[in-house]
């Protein structure tokens, strides 16, 4: 039988034996797992590409240079050389207005009419004098053929010796007065018809029609207004209905200093800017210089016509002209071409028979087959597959791939 003591013994912990070793398994695992993690790390630092450090150039078009010079500035404003004040051709109270600030009208279109019932009154009167003196002219025409009638009874009898010849110089002198009152008559019924067609020509002044196509930029009388072709010099009367402005019509008016006047030629190219829209190149030419100078300004005045029709050129508005050499005239009469596209001719890369360029697209180069031109100095012309303002490659490296990512070298250096 055990005793207490030996079974506590058994109870205790031996510390002096060494634990058991793990197994070898589990030490691989944390080994594999250590690679890994290095590994991922690894892929994470180096394994991504970094973007390739490019030059780059831009794409640039002849169109945006210009090939002539400026021998002249000068300043003006635009004018317009068919503008009316349109007015009747009688004095009359305004019934009607038709138009409004800025209205298109044609030509012939009515634009106003006047209270026309004394005209239409004198018309009514000259009709009435017409049908009188027609009335006239008729009853005229009887007596005649009266006369007629009369005369010739008379010589019949005159010559079977049955009436006097007192009788037959009476029959005579009665077709006689009446032939000459047949004529007055018809002449009154002429008169009676112009004054008709005068008359009519009077209600007609009572409306007021547009003399030419333009716009309306002035509107000048109400209804209920006195009007007349004539200023009257109290002011209460007005002299016309509005203002017209053919816009077909407009061109340019400069003040030239007469110390350069002799730069200025007829039919010279000028480039015109409107102060309203300095960015619009105008195309114009000089149109006339007109011989005479301002004593005070010791200017001359030059007209150029504007070769472009665009409504928002308006008259008065303000102008700079810059008169241009005679060779840029040829080269705008030219028949319009394509703009042509330049680039570095390092910036082509020829792979077999194709072309191909690198453009720089949201980081990353995209590769572009171009029809190629002409050279000039070390630039080559690209006639397609190419715009101007695109970014190329120049030179492209020779690892470079399509979709590769590019970052520009001169903007790393700044």
């Amino acid at each position: 039988m055990s005793r207490p003591d030996d079974l506590l013994n058994q109870l205790r912990i031996d510390r002096s034996t060494p634990p058991p070793a793990p197994p070898r398994w589990g030490r691989w695992i944390a080994i594999g797992a250590g690679v890994a993690v290095l590994a991922v790390s690894s892929w994470m630092l180096f394994g991504r590409s970094k973007p390739i450090e490019v030059h780059t150039a831009l794409a640039t078009s002849d169109a945006s240079a210009s090939g002539s010079a400026s021998v002249l500035d000068a300043s003006g404003y635009v004018t317009a050389r068919r503008i009316a004040t349109v007015s009747s051709k009688i004095t009359g109270k305004v019934a009607e207005v038709l138009i409004e600030e800025g209205q298109h009208v044609q030509e012939g279109q009515i634009l106003a009419r006047l209270d026309p019932v004394d005209m239409a009154a004198q018309q009514a009167l000259a009709r009435s004098q017409l049908g009188a003196a027609q009335s006239q002219l008729a009853e005229a025409q009887a007596n005649l053929r009266l006369a007629e009638r009369n005369l010739a009874r008379q010589r019949e009898l005159a010559a079977k010796k049955l009436v006097a010849a007192a009788s037959l110089d009476a029959a005579i002198a009665d077709h006689d007065a009446a032939a000459a009152r047949l004529a007055s008559l018809q002449d009154n019924v002429g008169i009676a018809r112009d004054n008709l067609a005068i008359a009519a020509n009077g209600v007609e002044s009572t409306v007021i029609r547009a003399p030419f196509a333009g716009v309306i930029v002035t509107k000048a009388a109400q209804p209920g207004e006195m009007i007349s072709p004539v200023s009257a010099g109290g002011g209460s009367i007005r002299t016309g209905i509005g203002t017209l402005v053919d816009m077909d019509s407009l061109e340019v008016e400069v003040d030239v200093n007469e110390a350069y006047i002799g730069r200025v030629q007829p039919k010279m190219p000028v480039e015109a800017v409107l102060n309203a829209y300095p960015d619009w190149k105008i195309p114009a030419e000089v149109i006339a210089i007109i011989p005479t100078a301002d004593r005070a300004k010791a200017t001359v005045k030059v007209r150029i016509a504007l070769n472009s029709k665009d409504p928002r050129i308006v008259p008065d508005m303000g102008v700079r002209v810059s008169f241009l050499e005679q060779q840029a005239k040829a080269a705008a009469d030219a028949p319009p071409v394509a703009p042509r596209v330049w680039i570095p001719a390092d910036a082509v890369r020829q792979e077999g028979a194709q072309a191909v360029v690198f453009v720089v697209a949201d980081a990353h180069a995209q590769r572009r087959a171009v029809t190629l031109g002409g050279t000039r100095d070390t630039d080559r012309q690209v006639l397609g597959g190419l715009s101007a303002g695109e970014v190329v490659i120049s030179p492209p490296p020779a690892t470079l791939k399509d979709g590769d990512a590019v970052r520009d070298a001169a903007a790393t250096s700044d």
